[in-house]
């Protein structure tokens, strides 16, 4: 798999848990850090558990390994490392205080089926 398809399959297990305003950054080119970067909220710390298990579930089951999981007993702002993406899994506060479309602003939107 691509590293954009396996950014889709992290955006459409997003979205199967109800996570809300899905956006996927195509940072490739601009950084070394990951090929995408997939953003999400989700309501609650229950749901943004949820979210992120699904995620790591529909990944490891597409034959990718999760590097590195941060924030997930908080569930503020869980993030999956995957090497090539990166997902970020928010509450409302933290998505809109961090601002990482502001941040990787130069990096184009991949459109999404929600």
């Amino acid at each position: 798999m691509t590293s954009q398809e396996l950014a889709m399959l992290a955006a459409e297990a997003i979205s199967e848990k109800k996570g809300s305003r899905i956006n996927v950054l195509h940072l490739e080119g601009l950084t070394v850090i990951a090929d995408y970067f997939i953003l999400a909220n989700g309501n609650s710390r229950v749901q943004t558990q949820a979210i992120a298990e699904n995620v790591e579930k529909k990944l490891e089951e597409a034959g990718v390994k999760l590097l590195r999981k941060e924030g997930y007993a908080e569930g503020r702002w869980i993030l999956l490392d995957f090497a090539f993406i990166i997902v970020h899994i928010f509450q409302q506060e933290e998505r809109e205080f961090y601002n990482l479309e502001r941040i990787w602003g130069d990096a184009p939107q991949v459109p999404i089926m929600e």
